[in-house]
């Protein structure tokens, strides 16, 4: 059983940057597949970024080179690094966690707001 809390979402200027934190509160953390998802208004859901209990990432085509994913084992904590913001990056950020023989995200925050000004 997890529970997640996201932090760091806010407004910043379209080319700057923003740290997004997900807490964990779950014993088993480190064994957990982590990700981040995304949803825009008027937009479907889309994964973002994603890391393995072994700490492998993933991204999106449409993030990679500007985003970072980053896990904190012992801080029960997985951090998304957003560089480079784009207007379109505006939308409010999930985080999930699933365990590894999970097909699907089973765990979710309440997500946080990313506003990127024009």
């Amino acid at each position: 059983q997890v529970q997640l809390v996201e932090s760091g979402g806010g407004l910043v200027q379209a080319g700057g940057s923003l740290r997004l934190s997900c807490a964990a509160s779950g014993r088993t953390f480190s064994s957990y597949h982590m990700g981040w998802f995304r949803q825009a208004p008027g937009k479907e859901r889309e994964l973002v970024a994603a890391v393995s209990s072994g700490g492998n990432p993933y991204y999106a085509d449409v993030v990679k080179g500007r985003f970072t994913i980053s896990r904190d084992n012992a801080k029960n904590t997985v951090y998304l690094q957003m560089d480079s913001l784009k207007p379109e990056d505006t939308a409010v950020y999930y985080c999930a966690a699933r365990a590894t023989v999970w097909t699907v995200y089973g765990y979710w925050g309440q997500g946080t707001q990313v506003t990127v000004s024009s």
